[in-house]
Parts: structure tokens; C-alpha cells; sequence
């Protein structure tokens, strides 16, 4: 029996590939509904929708493999079209009645002999065989410290709902801290001028600003093919970014000091024009606090009513007590294929990456090789082995970002699950030659499973 924590895209996603292999499972959700982040309103509070969001992802590369998105449906939906998709497809297979809503792990806590203890709100304890983490990382907001004391209202774009909730910015002057996607929505959106007086952005460093479309497609169908040389990939994509956007400067924005794609990418389809027509400014990092104003890393002392931290998030797996299943103070946390911690077999991390462009469908792939290893068609390669090739991966992956915590846990989708799937071929390969044939974890499943 598999315990899944949360009922997310990746929650879901998994719980469908667990029913496929005929492997019982219980789904918490803390929520009344599926849809994790995507759910506006989320009664949990963990949702991070705001009334305007569309997902900065094509709808082409967002589907799930066996449940295709409508074909009515724009290239990027909005937060109402995602949630019910997530929804339907809940129904579709059949995976609601194996969801417990309005349930909260409280604790897990993994046995000498392996398995895990999981306890619930109510004070009860079940016992699984293994335990799949798809809690996501978008909802524990993480909020800076600044010197000083501020007169107005701070939020963190978590809370953020619209231009009047949770706080009224009508004829306000307002600085968004950030300038990640959330960031660049809530600047936009608030610096309208029937809205906030004006919006100051306020960042460390200057930021490459991506359109969505790109010669009139989404730019994400435009990306290099996972088969072409990275280098070679990514020399042609800032060529293409610097012809087709210019310079950031130009926009009255920063100069980067990195090159385009050297970070998550910052996509907005009104940004720079908000920007290049005055109706917000960019500005450096904030130094301190001073009463009703910010003073910033350059000397400029500003007169704001409100801040919106638009700042990120920071992992968190609230129901584990041991601290070596939780990331390190540089905020990484080094995974097998994003998914395993060497040593600790039965458990599962899905849906652990920041996933460029997609990470609605990231954990359908992790899934596969989550599912075969519960069976014992796919056998792990040694702790050392997995070890040495997290150092590969991670050079791999966040080797053409600057060094920064938001960067840790970033993939390239396409080429992730191209070595994903070679991966699990070479598992089963290993499976094939395993004496005994099938390892512990597994055993156990089919034993009370009945198989022989």
C-alpha cells in the first residue's frame, strides 16, 4: 500500500499511473478538491492563483500524455480552464474515490525496517509500504528581511487575489519586489492607471524579459530539441532573444549581467510595454525601511503605500521530523532523477523541479519510473552510483544558471525526460538480471497483492 500526500497536478497524475499498475494507494489532500495551486481560492491556503493568472505554458506542452486538453483552448489558459481540467481528469479515471479530502498529514515518519508511519488529524496511524511527497513548492512564500519598519500594508504575491484583495491599491503607490513571472503580472496588472498611481519594481539584478510568442507561435514550441548539443541550443536561443527583444535598457529596465536563459525565465506579453511607456519604473534592491517609504541600494528614498513580495517560495515538507529528508540551508536538495534520496528507496518526491517550460506534466514522467520500481520492473543502481550521477545531473542542468536558491532545483523538461526514460530502460535491464528477481519494497506490495 503507497500513501500519496496532496492531490496537485502531480498528486493526481501519479495516483492514475499507481491504479494502472493495479498498485493500491491513499491520496491525502489537505483541501476540499483537486488542483493544488490551481485551485483559486484554494480553502487550504496554499494556493498561489491570482484572478488574472493564465499559465505561461502552451497548452500543447502542459497536457497530460492520455488526456489531451481541449482543442477550443487557447495557447496559454486561464487558472478557471487548468483547475477543471485537473478536475475532469480526476473523473475521467476514476481516481476520486481514492482521494481523502480535507485530510492533512500531520506526520511520516519512515520505520527501521522500512515503510512509514503516517498520522492523521485525527490522532490515527496507518502503515504504508512506501510514500509518495507531492505536496508541491509553490505555497510557503518566502518574504525577506529588511532593517527599519514600513508604515503600509506588505503582502507576498501568495496572497495576492486582484487590484483590491487583500488590500485595496486603487490610487496607491506600490513597489513588487521581484521580478520572477508572478512579479511581472502583478506589476503589470497593478500599473494599469486606472488602477495604483504607479508601481515600482524593485530588483537585486536586472532580468532577461521573454515574450510568450515568438514570430507569432509560443515561444515554447521554439525551443532547441532536446538532441541538439546544449551549448549549441542554447548559443542559438540567446542569438534569437537578443535579435528578436533587443536590449533590456532599451525598455528603461536594467542591463542583465547574466546572458538570456541564464535564468528561470521571466515570460510577460505587457511587461516592457508597461515599462517602456512609463507606467511603471524598474528600480535596485531595497536597503531598508523607513516609515512610509523604502530607501533603496542607491541613496533613493521612496514614498510607497503598499509592498508586494513577489520574492518566491521556499520547500517545505511540514510532516517530516527527520532533517535529512528536508533541503539544506543553500536551499538544495540533491535527488536521483529529482525524485529518490540515495539510501531511501521507498520514497518519492514528485513533481520536485522547477521545470522549464512545463511542470504540470513533469511528475506523469517521474511516475513511470515511480511505478515500475514499486513492481519490481525497474531496479535503482547503487547508492554510490546515484550519488555520482546527482553531481552529473546537477551540472547538467543548472550548470547555464547563475548561482542563486531559486535555481537548485531547475530542469531542462525535454531533456530530462529523454535521459528519464533512458534511465528507466537501463532499471529494467538491471530488474532483469536481479537475483532475487524482484527487490524488498516490491515483494511486499505483491505479496499482499496476491501475486505470485
Amino acid at each position: 500500500m503507497v500513501c500519496i500526500i496532496g492531490a496537485g497536478c502531480s498528486g493526481i497524475t501519479t495516483a492514475k499511473r499507481l491504479k494502472d499498475y493495479g498498485i493500491a494507494f491513499d491520496c491525502f489532500e489537505t483541501s476540499d478538491d483537486v488542483g493544488g495551486n490551481w485551485y483559486y481560492n484554494n480553502p487550504n491556503g496554499m494556493s498561489s492563483a491570482y484572478q488574472s493568472l493564465h499559465i505561461d505554458t502552451s497548452t500543447t506542452r502542459l497536457e497530460f500524455e492520455d488526456f489531451p486538453a481541449p482543442d477550443h483552448w487557447p495557447h496559454f489558459p486561464h487558472h478557471t480552464l487548468m483547475h477543471q481540467y485537473f478536475r475532469d481528469y480526476v473523473d475521467h479515471f476514476g481516481l476520486r474515490e481514492s482521494i481523502t479530502f480535507n485530510t492533512r498529514v500531520e506526520n511520516a515518519e519512515r520505520l527501521p525496517g522500512g515503510g512509514w508511519d503516517i498520522t492523521l488529524p485525527t490522532g490515527e496511524t496507518r502503515t504504508y509500504d512506501a510514500l509518495v511527497v507531492a505536496n508541491g513548492h509553490h505555497w510557503n512564500p518566502h518574504t525577506p528581511d529588511y532593517p527599519g519598519t514600513f508604515d503600509g500594508a506588505i503582502i507576498h504575491s501568495h496572497e495576492y487575489r486582484s487590484p483590491t484583495d487583500p488590500v485595496d491599491m486603487h490610487g496607491s503607490r506600490v513597489m513588487v519586489v521581484g521580478m520572477g513571472n508572478s512579479g511581472l503580472d502583478i506589476a503589470s496588472e497593478l500599473s494599469s492607471r486606472t488602477v495604483a498611481e504607479h508601481v515600482w519594481v524593485s530588483a537585486r539584478r536586472g532580468v532577461w524579459v521573454l515574450s510568450k510568442y515568438r514570430g507569432g507561435k509560443p515561444a515554447d514550441k521554439m525551443m532547441m530539441p532536446p538532441w541538439m548539443p546544449k551549448k549549441l541550443g542554447l548559443k542559438i536561443s540567446r542569438r534569437a532573444i537578443r535579435k528578436g527583444i533587443g536590449n533590456m535598457e532599451d525598455y528603461g529596465l536594467p542591463a542583465p549581467d547574466h546572458e538570456p536563459l541564464a535564468a528561470h525565465p521571466s515570460v510577460s506579453i505587457d511587461f516592457l510595454e508597461k515599462s517602456g511607456s512609463g507606467d511603471l519604473t524598474c528600480v535596485p534592491a531595497i536597503e531598508r525601511f523607513d516609515g512610509d517609504a523604502v530607501i533603496l541600494t542607491d541613496g533613493q528614498r521612496i514614498t510607497v503605500d503598499a509592498i508586494v513580495f513577489a520574492t518566491g517560495y521556499t520547500m517545505s515538507f511540514p510532516f517530516f521530523d527527520d532533517r535529512e529528508l528536508h533541503p539544506d540551508s543553500e536551499h538544495r536538495y540533491p535527488l536521483f532523477k529529482r525524485i529518490i534520496k540515495p539510501g531511501v528507496d521507498d520514497l518519492y518526491y514528485a513533481g520536485l523541479a522547477q521545470s522549464s517550460p512545463t511542470i504540470v506534466n513533469l511528475a506523469e514522467q517521474q511516475s513511470k519510473l515511480i511505478a515500475r520500481h514499486l513492481v519490481g520492473e525497474y531496479q535503482l543502481p547503487s547508492v554510490a552510483e546515484m550519488t555520482e550521477k546527482i553531481v552529473h545531473d546537477e551540472d547538467k542542468h543548472l550548470g547555464q544558471y547563475y548561482n542563486a536558491r531559486r535555481h537548485t532545483i531547475q530542469i531542462d523538461f525535454a531533456r530530462y525526460t529523454r535521459d528519464l526514460l533512458a534511465e528507466i530502460d537501463a532499471g529494467e535491464h538491471r530488474a532483469r538480471g536481479q537475483v532475487p528477481p524482484r527487490p524488498t519494497l516490491a515483494r511486499r506490495l505483491l505479496d499482499k497483492a496476491g501475486v505470485q
